[in-house]
């Protein structure tokens, strides 16, 4: 019993001298990397060979508060036809507005965007890669369907901050195994191809 005693009063001992030790080591705490505001994401896709541009976007002026982000999607697609897309992000509540499209391309390797694209509507790839070659997604090419029908289908636009980019299928465009924080997600819908 006597062992037992001295064994926890050596215990506590110990735990009270690590907790009282000096944390005064005079280095700076890490700097806080705050999210970013995103109130609108514009996505512009533009034709190769001519057409008529097609711009999807999101926008919720009120940040977090009450009101739905209003989204819009200004046509449709043109079938068996190459678009080259182009992400913009910015914050509104900001006069002037602060394009956040600065701040991911500056900080491209804790950020990825990834589309997801419902009914075989067409194929999203990468155009743009960070300085460790993986994709940021601010620049895509979008090969819609070939099809003799018009088809309705949906993209959803996340912005991830840190991902795994060397996660399982990340690279691809697979948000499945990315983790990180979602800075915007949106779902545009119903999207056309005829």
């Amino acid at each position: 019993m006597k062992s037992i005693f001295k064994l926890l009063t050596l215990v506590l001992i110990t735990n009270f001298i690590v907790s009282c030790s000096n944390d005064d080591d005079n280095t700076p705490p890490p700097p806080v990397n705050e999210e970013e505001v995103i109130t609108t994401l514009t996505v512009t896709f533009v034709p190769q060979g001519g057409g008529t541009n097609v711009e999807l976007k999101t926008q919720d002026l009120d940040g977090d508060g009450p009101d739905a982000p209003v989204v819009t999607i200004s046509g449709s697609f043109e079938a068996n036809t190459t678009y080259t897309g182009t992400l913009e992000f910015l914050n509104e509540l900001e006069n002037p507005a602060e394009d956040i499209t600065e701040e991911v391309e500056e900080e491209a390797l804790e950020h990825q965007v990834f589309f997801i694209v419902t009914n075989n509507l067409g194929t999203v790839t990468y155009n743009d890669m960070d300085t460790d070659g993986n994709p940021i997604g601010l620049n895509v090419t979008f090969q819609t369907a070939d099809t003799p029908n018009p088809i309705n289908g949906a993209m959803t636009v996340t912005l991830r901050h840190e991902p795994n980019k060397d996660a399982a299928g990340v690279s691809d465009g697979d948000i499945t195994n990315a983790g990180g924080e979602t800075d915007i997600q949106a779902t545009f819908a119903p999207i056309t191809v005829e």
